[in-house]
């Protein structure tokens, strides 16, 4: 779920809690990335259960609209649609050049209470269809373009493709059982990854440490990636965690509509006079959900001990370029960069090899003191090393 102009309140109240820099500061980190997969439930309305097979994910479908050609996707001789593993092969491997370890994390089933958000979605999916045929007779080329956009749909064979393509690089996977934000957030916690990354802020709400957006951004779009952490923006905003998830309630999410005539400054003025959500006045719908514990895999499981291996250099050439057509040399250029960032992402972060400036006056004196002892035992050494040399040469020849 994304949460309405929570980001342009955490910019202007909490703007030490964002760091924005280039996708090489994340060398060394390991990253959970939020993905998808299509999903059937009995928990969803009928008419929704064909939308939900083909779930949109946001990394795929991403890749889906910004790999085009002429408003069209790109395809194999055999008319197969190859934008999707375009994206996420190029894609991927920016991220190992520059030293990541990505772990894709894909949604399992809804919970029940998105059954709301996701008819609206249905909805709007059949009326981007209906303006689509109506373009293509008496509207421009951008009129047609931007319903085309709306209609690009990610189907349970892209998913399954892109998981085959993960398993061939040697990437990790793991499907969640309900929202992969809420799984991401786990494994953050638990440092298992340094980070899950996502283009919806709800990850925060799942009490994830720190959210990386724009990772998975094609490096034309120059776009620096934002480092959101979530302790500053609790100390920004003043509040709690509880205190932030009714503000992100208040704002509007994927279980809510935003209530009406309440705009992010008066949402933010509301939490922090009245406290909770529970004691602000007036008819506010509050969901259930809110206070629940999200349905994840605990850290520990055994499907969350995850492994990056070589690439399956073979494996990667016959699924793509035997059966999808992709150049060969292009693969093979992509397997050798694979095998290259797997080693170099095995090194140290450079902040390493830093000593940690200190900056209160406690600080200060316990590092100075630090200082001190280190050098009295590397003193201490130097002069235990020369005693001994000089036994050594004390010592007559033959003894």
């Amino acid at each position: 779920m994304g949460i309405k102009q929570l980001f342009s309140i955490i910019k202007d109240e909490a703007p030490a809690a964002i760091k924005e820099g280039d996708i090489k500061n994340q060398f060394g980190r390991k990253v959970a990335i939020v993905s998808t997969r299509p999903i059937t439930s009995q928990l969803l309305l009928p008419e929704l259960t064909q939308y939900c097979r083909t779930r949109c994910s946001m990394s795929i479908y991403s890749f889906l609209i910004a790999v085009r050609s002429e408003g069209q996707q790109l395809m194999n001789e055999e008319g197969q649609t190859t934008s999707h593993l375009m994206g996420m092969f190029y894609r991927t491997l920016r991220m190992v050049d520059n030293g990541i370890k990505p772990l894709y994390v894909f949604d399992g089933k809804p919970p029940k209470l998105k059954s709301g958000e996701l008819a609206k979605r249905f909805q709007r999916k059949a009326e981007a269809n209906e303006g689509m045929e109506e373009a293509k007779e008496t509207g421009t080329a951008e009129d047609v373009e931007k319903f085309s956009r709306r209609t690009v749909r990610v189907t349970r064979e892209h998913n399954e493709e892109c998981q085959r393509l993960l398993t061939l690089m040697g990437i990790p996977y793991i499907i969640a059982p309900t929202e992969a934000e809420a799984q991401c957030a786990v494994l953050a916690r638990a440092g298992k990854v340094y980070a899950a990354a996502s283009e919806d802020m709800d990850t925060l709400c799942f009490d994830s440490p720190i959210l990386l957006r724009h990772m998975t951004y094609s490096e034309q779009r120059k776009e620096p990636v934002q480092e959101i952490h979530l302790e500053k923006v609790l100390e920004g905003l003043g509040m709690e965690r509880k205190q932030f998830v009714d503000l992100c309630i208040l704002l509007g999410c994927d279980y809510l509509d935003p209530v009406p005539k309440v705009g992010p400054s008066t949402a933010l003025k509301l939490v922090r006079e009245h406290g909770t959500l529970e004691k602000i006045t007036g008819p506010l719908p509050t969901p259930a959900s809110s206070s629940s514990t999200p349905d994840v895999r605990p850290a520990d499981d055994p499907l969350c001990d995850f492994k990056w291996d070589k690439p399956d250099v073979e494996g990667l050439v016959n699924f793509l370029v035997t059966e999808k057509g992709f150049s060969e040399d292009r693969v093979r250029g992509g397997a050798s960069r694979l095998e290259k960032g797997t080693k170099s992402s095995q090194q140290a972060r450079l902040e390493g090899f830093f000593r940690p400036i200190p900056k209160t006056e406690a600080e200060k004196t316990a590092h100075k003191r630090k200082l001190e002892e280190q050098n009295e035992t590397k003193k201490k050494k130097l002069k235990e090393d020369k005693k001994e040399k000089a036994k050594q040469k004390a010592k007559p020849r033959g003894a």
